[in-house]
């Protein structure tokens, strides 16, 4: 037995799949792990993007462009990646989409893009992949998947997103389920839940509940690319192998001291 870090905190050589891994927290996550040695398979839905990112990061990044909020784009994915790979280590189910609006006006729509792809794409695809999964996976050594919620999923936002913050909640409790029914087929689930990373959905947000809830961090600060890679890095790797169902949140303090 080794506690070195290299023992505990490698993910070198690792297959690593990241939705919504063309911005944002899906960026930061992707680029952690190619910058470790792993070789990262990203998908975002549009291709422009994601090709530009996967070109950037360099031969260790594949893009498959894929819309994951229908059921037709998550089959094709899946075999996609299955084409590419007989094995994979790590999944981060990242990608995501926010609606808001007043509780009057919300439509049916916005609640149905956001469940479908925040959380039906979460069940669905991870479903897909478990084969994969399993193909990579020890008892001493398990696969892993990697949900991305939300705080929004753990305490009450001023904004009214009721779709996203129900969503983001459910995402935490599917990872629970996950978790007990997964465990015994040697693939861990856990989950990240961010407080306000730099992103294109954390930019809608109104400059005075951005003032008002930096005021409100414990840290008095956002969250950078280190914080995010730090955990994602942890979840993946040997560190993390006796967590299974847990929820970490990295939000400065935010909701979690609220």
């Amino acid at each position: 037995m080794s506690l070195s870090l290299q023992s505990l905190f490698s993910v070198a050589g690792k297959t690593v799949v990241v939705t919504g891994g063309s911005r944002g927290i899906g960026e930061m996550i992707a680029r952690a792990y190619v910058e470790n040695g792993a070789h990262v398979i990203l998908t975002s839905r549009k291709a422009a993007d994601v090709e530009a990112l996967a070109a950037a990061l360099g031969p260790a990044a594949t893009p498959i462009p894929a819309d994951l909020s229908q059921m037709a784009e998550i089959d094709r994915f899946a075999a996609e990646v299955r084409a590419r790979t007989d094995r994979l280590d790590i999944l981060f189910n990242n990608a995501g989409a926010s609606w808001g609006a007043g509780f009057d006006a919300f439509p049916e729509h916005g609640w149905d893009k956001v469940m479908d792809l925040n959380v039906k794409a979460v069940f669905f695809l991870t479903q897909r992949l478990a084969p994969l999964l399993e193909a990579a996976a020890t008892p001493q050594d398990m696969a892993r998947v990697i949900n991305i919620g939300s705080i929004d999923g753990q305490h009450v936002s001023p904004i009214e997103t009721y779709s996203y913050a129900a969503s983001k909640a459910a995402v935490l409790h599917l990872t629970r389920m996950m978790a007990k029914y997964l465990a015994p087929r040697n693939i861990a689930v856990n989950a990240i839940a961010p407080g306000y990373f730099p992103s294109k959905m954390t930019a809608g947000i109104a400059e005075h509940i951005d003032a008002v809830a930096l005021k409100a961090t414990p840290m008095a600060r956002w969250g950078t690319a280190e914080d995010m890679a730090g955990v994602a890095l942890f979840l993946g790797s040997r560190a993390s192998a006796y967590l299974c169902g847990s929820v970490i949140t990295v939000d400065g303090g935010y909701a979690t001291t609220a």
